[in-house]
């Protein structure tokens, strides 16, 4: 008797294989895992340490996040072309008059592609809070991950962010007043 061995086609394996790719994939992907742990790494969210940035002022010179440390910063990226950011600067102007030189500080992050438009927009506001440019939005995009404008980050004494909000808000409420009179005298 002859006895045949069936050749299969190499076809037959090739769903195998894939299979067997993807779940070695899988399973070097949970291995490799890293929990990022809030308060101990840097990373744009709640809980965690504020990502540090250096970016330019509209005046010259430059401005350091780390220069901030022992005072409440409230980061807001912003763009004059926006629409919702023209209706939250003066609430935002309001809540930097009553907190400038308390413990608190504001640095607005224009992500303007052309910085002359600037002076013109935060006069026609009276704005006079501080601003820094990010015309490539190197630190609102890559470093922030912010998915538009405008997106403010609260950042406490010890460079931990305790708010995050994307879109606009009335930051002159005797609500928000009140939260950031405790977070600045340290009772949060």
């Amino acid at each position: 008797m002859d006895h045949a061995i069936e050749k299969k086609p190499v076809s037959i394996f090739v769903p195998y294989t894939l299979l067997a790719v993807s779940l070695l994939w899988v399973f070097i992907q949970f291995v490799q895992r890293v929990e990022l742990e809030p308060g101990m790494v840097e990373y744009p969210e709640e809980a965690f340490i504020s990502p540090a940035f250096e970016l330019p002022t509209l005046h010259g010179g430059k401005i350091r996040l780390s220069d901030y440390r022992g005072k409440v910063v409230f980061i807001n990226f912003w763009a004059t072309w926006c629409a919702t950011c023209e209706v939250e600067m003066p609430s935002m102007q309001k809540l930097y008059d009553r907190f400038k030189g308390k413990g608190f500080e504001m640095l607005t992050i224009s992500v303007d592609k052309d910085p002359e438009k600037i002076p013109e927009f935060m006069q026609k506001y009276n704005l006079n809070f501080p601003v820094l440019l990010d015309p490539e939005e190197e630190i609102a995009k890559k470093i922030y991950k912010t998915t538009g404008v405008p997106e403010t980050f609260i950042v406490d004494q010890q460079g931990i962010i305790r708010h995050k909000a994307v879109g606009p808000r009335d930051w002159a409420t005797d609500e928000i007043i009140q939260s950031f009179s405790m977070l600045i005298g340290g009772e949060i």
